[in-house]
């Protein structure tokens, strides 16, 4: 698989990230195991879990998902070649959320625990915590990294102001700073005023930020839960995406989708990694043919025309 560094950290990691969300509790252990090995073996190594993954799912109680990769490191014996992503700061089972010292420090114990592992690669921030100060926040994951528990820290659901403070809270204080940011992020627009709380989408602002800061941001939820996909008449777009914009831009996928050959999702997907915006998407699957439909998008070549037509769109 091909990779993209993160940000200026210098680490490799793989183009496409997998999203493990429902590993262990909606997608049993058979399914998980199925799906991850066919990721694996396909180069990918990019596995992105939370502390929450997935309290609200049937059989789900939170932290099924680490646990359910932490089994599959140990039976495939290959926790040195994956680089593991987790979150801390929504709340599940009786933790309460926020980002204070005490929770974030007993939230890494726990997913460390969970996964059977010494350090987490990337360890997020799951939300912007406006009730503790990002100095305490940040001092907090610092001393995660200085310990050995935490490689690397980043960020999701954060405005782009607030990442250039940490940035400037960080340096001032000689601590870890944010390598990255997650955020909702798909083809289509959402409405000006559109809400996803306590999910916050990346907008113009965060884009030109990750752009002139170099910072890579990770997009979840890139295919709108089969939003785009014809014929899926259980999936619809939500209502913050219905707009001309909206129907303007599908009507340009489609018409590269056909000049491709390609499925829509998979034009996405590609999209996003040779845009000029350079994207990692987390992908998601529930069968192997949906997982194979997505690594078949990193085989997918946009000319420069069909680039700027997907970009240049108004609705």
């Amino acid at each position: 698989m091909k990779t993209t560094q993160l940000s200026n950290t210098g680490v490799e990691v793989s183009a496409f990230c997998l999203g493990t969300m429902y590993f262990g509790s909606k997608e049993d252990k058979a399914t998980s195991y199925r799906l991850l090995d066919q990721y694996a073996e396909a180069g990918g190594s990019f596995l992105d879990t939370a502390n929450i993954y997935a309290h609200w799912a049937t059989n789900g109680v939170g932290g099924d998902s680490e646990t359910l990769l932490g089994e599959w490191m140990r039976d495939r014996k290959n926790r040195e070649q994956m680089f593991i992503a987790s979150k801390a700061g929504f709340e599940y089972q009786d933790v309460s959320r926020g980002l204070t010292v005490s929770r974030i420090e007993e939230e890494c114990n726990k997913s460390l625990k969970r996964m059977g592992i010494e350090t987490i690669d990337l360890f997020y921030a799951h939300l912007d915590d406006r009730e503790t100060t990002l100095e305490e926040t940040l001092e907090a994951f610092d001393r995660l990294v200085k310990a050995g528990k935490v490689r690397l820290i980043g960020a999701s659901n954060y405005l782009a102001w607030r990442l250039e403070e940490a940035r400037w809270i960080s340096q001032s204080n000689n601590w870890a700073e944010y390598c990255c940011v997650q955020q909702r992020y798909s083809y289509a627009r959402p409405k000006p005023g559109a809400s996803f709380a306590p999910q916050i989408s990346a907008n113009d602002d965060l884009l030109d930020y990750c752009r002139s800061r170099n910072f890579t941001m990770l997009a979840y939820s890139p295919l709108l839960g089969g939003a785009y996909v014809e014929n899926r008449l259980d999936r619809t777009f939500a209502d913050q995406y219905v707009s001309p914009d909206t129907d303007a831009r599908v009507a340009v996928l489609k018409t590269v989708a056909e000049e491709t050959g390609a499925t829509p999702n998979q034009v996405i997907l590609a999209w996003m990694v040779q845009s000029a915006q350079a994207v990692i998407p987390l992908v998601a699957a529930s069968t192997t043919k949906q997982m194979q439909e997505n690594l078949n998008a990193l085989n997918l070549t946009l000319t420069e025309d069909q680039l700027m037509r997907l970009d240049v769109v108004s609705g």
